[in-house]
């Protein structure tokens, strides 16, 4: 995080502007960051990851069936555009299960457009509206030339004419922004300008990822992470952890001896002498040695673990036994609770998938603005891939297909709309039925009547 305190200090004297996010959302952030990316904490065993964990597992199921289609007529661009937005996904996914909020940045690239995911720590918020949507941000680059450091800032600011870039290149002296230097000092910024205004650009021309929860931080417009609520409950088990461990270092054996039977040896280490092993009488009290082996409580600590890692499933929305074992015997619980926990992960999924569809279509509109803006033929402004997400939880496709062949069969329902429907095909006009007649059913069986 000090990377972000130093952004947003560069920013301020670059552009008079402070980050909007309160002090205690920034600590939080931090706290978010350091728990995915185990970050040491005086007491805390890091080692599990559980944050990272929580992630994998959510992106995965999020993208595991996911499919995008576009019309047959989709220009090329279009197809470029949407294939470089899902190679992306996923990144930008995990940057704002973690974050809470991820900017993905369309970058003109191969006739049609690339997308650069930015994570939360990367760019500072100068100003939100009250429903928490980006109305200026900066982000900064770092640069490399002839053995000097640079930095180039960014300020985006959303206005009623459209988008206004304002860029500005600094050279570093150490850790502090030295002088502005022309955006032509470096080849790879000779292209651009100190201001660039695009119209008809709406917000900050970049796409955003959100996550569907409510702030439980400081109760502001800002998103927060997915684990934002159990993070209490992750210092515990990373607590619990390391007392695990701890128990299991103090309850080695080991032998106590009298001072007086340990000599030095060359090197100046005590040890026991050999020939002192000769023989020793039953009696303990004429022993020497004595031998400590006190018994582990490791299931205390890990029945405690169990529970900490139930209360994480229950406070995020996870299906039972995805962090903990599904009892503390590893034996079911009731039906009533297996269901109703496969409900709420079925749902958490469905935010998700939800709020990734929503960054799709505001990237693709976003691609046909500027496409106009910069000659690169993208279509209508407004055009959206169709999103296939495959089975939920909830849902089995496999079963509705077979609901809708058996209605098929029986008469109630037309054969033409059961395969719009297994297809994601348009079925609202008689030109669009036929065409799925012509596709799909013979004419021969359409003849004998089966249409």
């Amino acid at each position: 995080m000090k990377g972000e305190d130093e952004l947003q200090s560069y920013l301020e004297q670059a552009f008079g502007k402070s980050d909007v996010t309160s002090a205690k959302m920034r600590a939080a952030l931090r706290e978010w960051l350091d728990l995915y990316y185990g970050a040491p904490r005086t007491g805390e065993d890091a080692a599990p990851r559980l944050a990272a964990l929580i992630v994998g597992k959510l992106c995965r199921t999020v993208f595991a069936e996911y499919e995008t289609r576009l019309p047959p007529a989709a220009p090329e661009a279009v197809q470029r555009s949407l294939a470089a937005l899902n190679a992306a996904a996923r990144t930008a996914m995990q940057y704002a299960l973690v974050g809470g909020e991820c900017l993905l940045k369309p970058v003109p690239a191969d006739g049609g457009f690339d997308f650069t995911a930015i994570r939360r720590d990367c760019y500072v918020p100068l100003a939100r509206d009250a429903h928490g949507r980006l109305l200026a941000v900066g982000t900064m680059e770092r640069h490399s030339c002839d053995g000097r450091q640079y930095a180039l800032l960014e300020r985006r600011t959303a206005g009623a004419e459209g988008l206004t870039i304002e860029t500005r290149l600094f050279e570093l002296n150490g850790q502090m922004l030295g002088r502005c230097v022309p955006l032509s000092t470096l080849p790879a910024c000779a292209a651009l300008v100190p201001q660039l205004v695009l119209p008809g650009v709406q917000g900050v021309g970049l796409a955003v990822l959100r996550m569907p929860l409510m702030n439980c931080v400081d109760g502001s417009t800002d998103a927060v992470s997915i684990y934002a609520p159990a993070a209490g409950l992750l210092h515990a088990l990373a607590r619990c952890e390391e007392q695990l461990n701890t128990e299991f270092a103090n309850g080695a054996s080991r032998v106590f001896a009298s001072e007086d039977m340990l000599r030095p040896d060359a090197q100046g280490r005590r040890a026991l002498r050999d020939d002192l092993f000769v023989g020793l009488p039953d009696d303990p009290a004429n022993v020497g040695v004595t031998v400590y082996s006190p018994a582990l409580r490791e299931q205390s600590y890990l029945a405690r673990k169990q529970d900490l890692l139930r209360g994480c499933e229950s406070l995020l929305g996870l299906r039972r036994g995805i962090l903990s074992e599904l009892d503390g015997t590893g034996e079911p619980r009731t039906a009533t609770e297996i269901t109703a926990t496969a409900v709420d992960y079925d749902l958490t999924i469905r935010d998700l998938q939800a709020a990734w569809a929503d960054t799709v279509r505001q990237a693709m509109a976003l691609c046909g603005t500027l496409g106009a803006l910069y000659g690169v033929p993208h279509g209508a402004a407004d055009a959206a891939p169709s999103i296939d997400w495959g089975d939920g939880v909830l849902y089995d496709r496999a079963r509705v297909w077979a609901e809708q062949r058996e209605m098929v069969d029986a008469g109630l329902l037309r054969p033409e709309l059961a395969l719009a429907w297994y297809f994601d095909l348009p079925c609202e006009t008689e030109a669009e039925l036929a065409e799925i007649r012509r596709r799909f059913i013979g004419a021969e069986r359409q003849k004998g009547g089966e249409s």
